[in-house]
């Protein structure tokens, strides 16, 4: 199905500016459409004077739809709908005419200009299915009532109003809650469930017939009233805006909406919802997080806290192999606390492991005997990693990178890469070394030290990964080649 900027750009001579204004309109015409119970098909002039194209479509979630078909892309020549070609012309909203049938439903048909500045830009048609038609109540004539008051602005180019637009993330329905409000800011209308909101934040008496804006006052505290906005001018509908009304019982979004009739201020429509349940569970979800946060961090200090006696007992040894054997252990304990260190500053399970991998790669000077002629980098990017696998990677890691310094390079000048690739769910870390290798007649499986064994169990049994070893890349194939290839299920 074609975009409003495809049939725009492909079809009309409309400028940007022009689909500018109608990409704001259809941002709020779900309200239109609600409040009409009826359909809205947007129709664009065709650069050629031929007739019109389907721009964009909506139908209402409070009534049965009158247009069952996608029309969005529809070419209707010029004189096939009357209706519209003199609301493009005249300017003006056009009700008249007989209902039409389709699919054997009657449907009403109305056609609404959509100006901006001193032209007709677009066409919008108003289809209602005439099926089950009763007699309105109340609330019924209140949507009405304010849908040919949107009419009217959209076909005088008062609305929508620049520069401002409903949050697409949180955006108000009319089912939610709506009031109507007078040009005095009394309230005319208010819904069921508007007056549940109301009732939520502390309301004892009806809200019909008070000033909105100072009722909501008396309601809300003053220290939860946004800053941006005075709260009384959005309630009162003075201001297009949205705000959410807060105190110790009830959250509660507005919007408000001005209304204008003969280029005076009419009122305003103001929809609610009550956001009081999503606003406890948002409030749990980030305690639940904070703490979680708190655990990584406090892991984290208890973890370097092992790692400094560690360290400290390693230095009163007099044993250059239980020294070494202390220091390994504490470089196995630091590579687990820097992920939890990690996950402290996260809001989720996730880290980006490549400051990770980092960190870990500066180790080579302080572990190699050569520290000012060895060397690590890094080449690819292991991008972000759950917690349940970045712990166990960073120990790996931390091995790998440790015999390597250690093993590889017998007081020579060397280089250790790592190499990552990652794609179609599988992440593969490479490292090689260009040090004197492993002689061909030795199994690092069999012949290896506590390292690779630590390694292979991780890689093999914990992250369910294969583990390969071959010669590197220096001269001759001299060095060493470590592959860990690593399911990360689905991405």
């Amino acid at each position: 199905m074609p975009t409003l900027d495809d049939v725009a750009h492909h079809q009309t001579r409309l400028d940007a500016l022009d689909v500018e204004w109608l990409h704001l309109l259809i941002a709020d015409w779900q309200i239109i459409a609600d409040l009409s119970f009826a359909d809205l098909l947007l129709w664009l002039p065709d650069a050629e004077g031929r007739g019109f194209w389907a721009g964009a479509q909506m139908r209402p979630t409070t009534g049965p739809t009158a247009l069952v078909d996608d029309l969005v892309g529809d070419f209707v020549p010029a004189g096939r709908r009357p209706m519209v070609d003199a609301a493009l012309v005249e300017g003006r909203v056009i009700r008249e005419g007989d209902p039409e049938w389709l699919d054997q439903v009657p449907v009403r048909v109305e056609a609404i200009p959509v100006r901006r500045g001193d032209r007709v830009i677009a066409v919008i048609a108003r289809s209602t299915n005439l099926l089950g038609v009763r007699t309105p109540s109340r609330l019924e004539l209140a949507y009405l009532q304010t849908a040919g008051e949107l009419a009217t602005m959209i076909s005088r180019g008062e609305f929508p109003t620049p520069g401002e637009g409903s949050d697409p993330s949180r955006s108000l329905r009319v089912g939610d809650g709506f009031v109507r409000t007078d040009a005095r800011g009394t309230v005319s209308y208010a819904s069921p469930n508007a007056m549940s909101a109301y009732r939520r934040l502390g309301l004892g008496g009806d809200l019909v017939g008070t000033p909105l804006a100072e009722t909501t006052e008396t309601l809300v505290p003053v220290s939860s009233r946004a800053t941006d906005v005075a709260l009384s001018a959005v309630v009162a509908g003075r201001a297009p805006a949205e705000a959410e009304l807060e105190n110790r019982g009830a959250s509660v979004l507005l919007r408000s909406v001005p209304l204008r009739a003969d280029g005076e201020r009419s009122g305003a429509l103001v929809l609610l919802r009550d956001v009081t349940e999503l606003r406890r569970s948002e409030r749990e979800l980030m305690s639940r997080e904070a703490t979680i946060r708190e655990i990584h961090h406090r892991v984290k200090n208890n973890l370097q806290t092992v790692a400094a006696l560690l360290r400290l007992q390693a230095r009163r040894l007099d044993s250059p192999q239980g020294r070494q054997a202390l220091e390994e252990a504490e470089r196995r304990v630091g590579s687990i606390a820097l992920v939890h260190e990690t996950l402290s500053r996260k809001l989720d399970e996730t880290v980006e492991f490549d400051e990770i991998a980092d960190r870990l790669r500066m180790t080579v000077a302080e572990v190699s005997s050569s520290s000012s002629r060895v060397t690590a980098t890094r080449r690819g990017s292991f991008g972000v990693l759950p917690a349940e696998v970045a712990t166990p990677l960073a120990m790996v890691l931390t091995e790998l990178i440790q015999n390597a310094a250690e093993h590889a390079f017998e007081d020579a000048p060397g280089e250790v890469v790592l190499e990552v690739q990652r794609s179609r769910g599988r992440l593969v870390l490479t490292v090689v070394d260009d040090g004197v290798g492993i002689a061909d007649d030795v199994d690092p499986r069999e012949s290896a030290g506590l390292g690779v064994s630590i390694v292979v169990a991780l890689v093999e049994t914990e992250l369910g990964g294969t583990l390969a070893f071959g010669p590197g890349h220096g001269p001759g194939g001299r060095g060493t080649r470590v592959e860990v290839s690593l399911p990360l299920g689905e991405e």
